[in-house]
């Protein structure tokens, strides 16, 4: 049935390509709104709200360059997620699949011109969008540690049309608008609706996923409107994945209990996911609107991890070097599985491990395996797991907001708005198909890790009057905001961060047998890492547009703020464009901005499994100013004769930018363009730092303290300085297993520089038909400027290079009668991936066009069947030459993913 189904979209689609453009004159297409939204590009210039306090601003006529896309762009595609439409539709927009991501597969970190995601403002309706609870550790380098909104929870359907700033926007708007600013303003209809239904697949026959919308509005007396809009869907899981070398191996040294493949890359399942957002407004008096709006989404979100192999993975089952006869410890035996000692005594009655032998030394030899399982006082983890284990990883993700406020003019001419806005972002993961080893054959394998919650307050007033001067005017902007944010950590059950009987230190075992602690793979948040953060921001501003001469308008703007924890701040701009006749524009500007680290960024405490050398180990990131971050700290900035690095003392603050734009835009008969080049300089930018290795600093502590030592393992450290009263063991729960350590600072700075160029045309190829093309190209480069010696080549190179320099799209539509169609034609340039973000596995990955098609029919009046296809031509990123290392079969960062073709069916009905 998928084959068919499939066979008869492919068929469509591609005859779409050469018919629709010839299609005979037809009866007059009914549906005026749709088609009106489809031509919001080539149309008359939208009226925009962004970037502009007035009420009458289009977009050819701002200081800055504002994309406006509309909401029938959006919907009119294959894809679900917000994310996904957007970077097709907006060209310096990117985002990608983020498999084995740990929370970033969650909520997937975005790039607005090749930026972080968090140096990117979201508004919905003009008002400040809340940022999710999920921090990127994992971010490809680009991402690491940003903590931006989660625009994934906005439904496609509730969107009346986008609004892009392509400039920096500090000074109007706040912390964060360096990049841009993307405003979704909400449908506000009073009347109608639509209702559509949606499947899909890929062409490989997975990741089967549906859609269900609906759109209604309402009238509230004749003064006012409700607009509802409700999604629900869900998306199957995709593999594109190889064996991995190591679970090949296994399997054919005859260990029948390995998966095929081991480990699955793929994007993860997404289920139960409901979105909703309602719109409200009314006219109290001619003068004054009340206004409301607010949303609630949901999603359960479950992926894949690392492969944990049966006779190497440290902490569960590689064991020492042992007789291969005994099982006893011998510095010149063979390699081993671990093997547990559960009557915590000094007998000695267990081996120390299970020779490895058989098939290249790949078997757990049977007789002492044997031995090991009929005796209830030892146990390894081979009688649990034979074949290792690949965990699930996963959350539950809740979003609600709301907001209100009064609008309008008083005392004849004074605009006013006064607004609130409530959000809150909560995710609680869980993990399962693993185990906390140290609880050896008592361990759960299903784990609720905890959790983190983000919750913000915004309250806004702005004010501004229109002030005649001669033949022109001058508006003055002028306005007040207090914002204040809550971080919080959720403890994980006891399970899930508990050091149990096989690695706590005793007599037999001093500083414990050598098993993990924690949840594997993601460890739980213990209770001394649960807690809540908090930060707040006061700012004040004044914006000023003037229009003297109808050849120029001139923009400026200032605005102050001030952070709790990270003092204050003043950002400004200048902005203007010239109108050299009435289709020609020139137009510039320079600002300052900022960005200031989130409560979640100084303060999260976090434990990850990364992949590194050829090996998974645990990676901690936690504050600057905790024990554990005071000690690498301290390692970093002493002096290498006293056994630190030498380094400069690691720092958390603002970002600091400067941004300059330059452009042109045109109206030449039904052609219109725009040109921009754009300089961003940004200093002192947050990130997640490069990691540092957390025994090194554990030993130099000990030097430091004059303790002598003899581990050489972190867990065997704690246990000696705290006996040595150097640190409270306590205040490193769940760190037992750490081998690397990062923390968020200011480490490096970038300049990014690019040009924009958009062009769109009305074509007349047939008498009854309605055909516009667009042209969006975008080159994109940065540069790290300036780095601290902690940040690696890796990481600098992955800044500079992981997103393609070039990408661009050609969309072309047509409406003709009933028939309605759309071709796209999408570039994605090369770009470099540090594969498993190791520096010695280069990919240099090639460049990639993708088609994109569909085609619709309008069987009765409002109702339209449509067939399409996502990467018609089931195009796939560069090969991974070193997929049998980890199981990837292409290049995990690709910027359009890795799942190849999808088609699609649609219906939709509008009234």
């Amino acid at each position: 049935m998928q084959s068919a189904i499939r066979k008869t979209c492919l068929a469509s689609v591609s005859a779409f390509g050469i018919s629709v453009l010839v299609a005979s004159p037809a009866m007059a297409q009914s549906n005026t709104d749709q088609s009106a939204a489809n031509n919001s590009r080539v149309d008359s210039p939208a009226i925009v709200v962004t970037g502009t306090r007035q009420a009458d601003r289009s977009a050819a006529d701002t200081v800055a360059p504002i994309d406006v896309v509309s909401g029938a762009e959006l919907t009119n595609q294959a894809d679900s997620d917000i994310s996904n439409l957007l970077r097709v539709a907006v060209p310096s927009f990117n985002v990608n699949t983020q498999p084995i991501s740990d929370a970033a597969t969650l909520v997937r970190p975005a790039n607005l011109r090749g930026l972080s995601p968090d140096n990117t403002l979201v508004l919905v309706n003009g008002k400040r969008m809340h940022r999710a609870a999920v921090i990127a550790f994992l971010g490809g380098g680009i991402s690491d540690g940003s903590q931006g909104p989660d625009v994934s929870t906005i439904p496609a359907i509730a969107i009346k049309q986008l609004e892009v700033l392509r400039d920096g926007a500090s000074s109007q708007y706040g912390s964060d608008a360096i990049a841009g600013v993307m405003n979704f303003i909400l449908k506000d209809d009073a009347e109608g609706g639509m209702v559509t239904g949606k499947w899909g697949s890929t062409y490989e026959g997975d990741g089967d996923n549906y859609l269900i919308g609906l759109n209604v509005g309402l009238p509230i007396t004749d003064a006012g409107f409700l607009n509802l809009s409700a999604e629900y869907g869900e998306s199957d899981a995709t593999s594109r994945s190889v064996q991995r070398d190591d679970a090949a191996a296994l399997i054919a040294a005859g260990n029948t209990a390995v998966a095929d493949p081991a480990q699955i890359w793929g994007q993860p399942n997404v289920n139960d996911d409901f979105k909703f957002f309602a719109n409200f407004g009314i006219d109290l008096a001619p003068d004054i609107t009340l206004y409301a709006f607010g949303n609630y989404a949901e999603r359960n979100v479950d992926g894949g991890f690392f492969f944990r192999n049966p006779t190497n993975r440290a902490g569960v089952y590689r064991g020492p070097l042992v007789d291969p006869n005994t099982g006893f410890a011998d510095p010149n035996g063979v390699a081993s599985v671990l093997v547990g000692d559960l009557s915590i005594n000094n007998t000695g009655d267990c081996p120390a491990g299970i020779p490895l032998t058989g098939t290249n030394g790949l078997i757990p030899d049977p007789t002492i395996l044997a031995a090991v399982s009929a005796d209830a006082n030892c146990f390894s983890f081979v009688e649990l797991f034979p074949g290792g284990f690949t965990p699930r990883f996963g959350g539950d993700l809740e979003d609600y907001s709301m907001a209100g406020g009064l609008r309008g003019q008083l005392f004849g001419g004074l605009d006013f708005d006064l607004s609130y806005r409530h959000g809150r972002n909560k995710v609680d993961f869980f993990i399962r198909n693993t185990i906390n080893a140290s609880l050896g054959p008592n361990t759960p394998t299903e784990f609720n890790p905890g959790g983190y919650s983000q919750t913000e307050n915004v309250v806004n007033l702005d004010l501004g009057y229109n002030f005649q001067v001669g033949s022109g005017s001058v508006y003055v902007a002028a306005g007040a905001e207090y914002r204040d944010e809550t971080f919080r950590i959720f403890a994980g059950d006891p399970a899930s961060f508990e050091l149990g009987p096989l690695a706590q230190p005793t007599a037999a075992y001093p500083f414990g047998q050598g098993f993990s602690t924690s949840s594997n793979g993601f460890g739980g948040f213990s209770n001394n890492a649960a807690g809540s953060s908090k930060e707040d921001n006061k700012a004040v501003y004044l914006d000023v547009e003037a229009d003297l001469i109808e050849a120029l308008t001139l923009q400026a703007a200032v605005r102050y703020e001030d952070t709790k924890s990270f003092g204050d701040t003043t950002t400004w701009k200048l902005g203007a464009l010239y109108r050299l006749s009435d289709n020609f524009r020139l137009r510039g500007t320079y600002s300052t901005g900022f960005h200031v680290p989130t409560a979640g960024q100084a303060n999260v405490i976090n434990v990850t499994t990364q992949f590194s050398n050829g090996q998974l180990q645990d990676e901690g990131t936690f504050p600057l100013f905790s024990p554990a971050g005071l000690i690498v700290s301290d390692f970093i900035a002493d002096t290498t004769a006293n056994g630190g690095l030498g380094l400069p003392r690691p720092t958390l603050g603002p970002e600091e930018a400067d941004s300059f734009t330059a452009g042109v835009a045109g109206d030449f008969g039904n052609v219109t363009f725009t040109l921009d080049y754009f300089n961003i300089k940004l200093k002192d930018r947050i990130s997640r730092s490069s990691t540092i290795n957390f025994t090194n600093a554990l030993l130099y502590l000990a030097d430091r303290e004059g303790v002598m030592v003899t581990s050489t393992n972190t867990a065997g450290l704690l246990a000696e300085l705290d006996a040595a009263n150097v640190i409270d063991r306590n205040d490193f729960t769940g760190f037992e297993d750490l081998t690397s350590f990062a923390f968020f600072n200011n480490a490096f700075d970038t300049r990014t520089q690019g040009i924009d160029f958009v062009a769109n045309a009305r074509l007349d190829l047939t008498e009854a038909g309605r055909t516009q093309a667009t042209l969006a190209i975008n080159y994109t480069k940065t540069d790290v400027v300036d780095a601290d010696p902690t940040i690696s080549a890796t990481r600098i190179r992955q800044l500079e290079e992981n997103l393609p320099n070039w990408k661009g799209f050609f969309n072309l539509t047509h409406e003709e009668g009933p028939f309605r169609g759309l071709l796209r034609a999408n570039y994605y340039g090369s770009f470099y991936e540090a594969h498993l973000d190791d520096g010695t596995l280069p990919i240099d990955a090639g460049s990639r066009v993708t088609f994109d098609a569909e085609l619709g029919y309008e069987v009765i009046e409002g109702l339209e069947l449509t067939v399409g296809a996502q990467n018609l031509l089931d195009t796939y990123p560069t090969r991974n030459p070193y997929a049998g290392i980890a199981g990837a079969e292409y290049t995990v960062t690709s910027p359009f993913g890795f799942n190849g073709g999808t088609y699609y069916i649609r219906a939709r009905f509008q009234w």
